[in-house]
């Protein structure tokens, strides 16, 4: 019984990582990535709609986002939506696609985004524990309801121990790997 609590530990802490990279890969580096504009949302015809759900965005140039929307009366709420976005740039219209040119990062963003990154990292972190949390919780229910030994118990903590330090070790090489993408010029 505990096999299964184990592997059902391990896909939930497997999703919070991936969750981490998601998160993480909406940062602004030095270059371009779609991925940037990910938490831009659209007014489509009364609808909030992801960005990329009403235009392609692709990378022409390391420091350049081309967006083309699918429909042109789009182009001005999506020029509207990322001006007001938290990114910093500013979007420019030509003709009926909008470019995005994304500026050098000076020293002062690039360690602003670093704790950005850090701060995310620790709350996915706190997930990792939360998870652990509730895994020994279940446990303990198991030991309880005569279905674990104490000994069983004690052997299947320890097993939820070292699977939650490998998580919180992996997300903490996501952080590291992050940091020095943003960190480099």
């Amino acid at each position: 019984m505990s096999k299964e609590s184990l592997t059902e530990m391990g896909r939930k802490m497997q999703s919070t990582l991936d969750a981490l990279r998601h998160d993480l890969s909406s940062l602004r580096t030095g270059r371009a990535s779609p991925n940037l504009l990910d938490k831009i949302v659209v007014d489509y015809y009364g609808t909030a709609t992801p960005l990329n759900q009403v235009a392609a965005i692709s990378v022409p140039e390391p420091r350049q986002l081309l967006i083309a929307p699918w429909e042109k009366a789009l182009v001005d709420p999506i020029v509207g939506a990322i001006s007001k976005s938290d990114l910093g740039v500013q979007p420019i219209k030509d003709g009926d696609k909008i470019r995005i040119s994304l500026p050098a990062l000076n020293e002062e963003r690039r360690r602003e985004m670093v704790k950005i990154a850090g701060k995310k990292t620790e709350d996915h972190k706190v997930a990792l524990r939360n998870v652990r949390r509730e895994t020994n919780d279940h446990l303990k229910k198991l030991e309880k309801d005569g279905e674990l030994s104490k000994d069983d118990l004690k052997r299947a903590e320890d097993e939820v121990q070292k699977m939650t330090d490998k998580y919180v070790a992996e997300a903490d090489v996501i952080r590291a790997d992050k940091e020095a993408e943003i960190m480099e010029v």
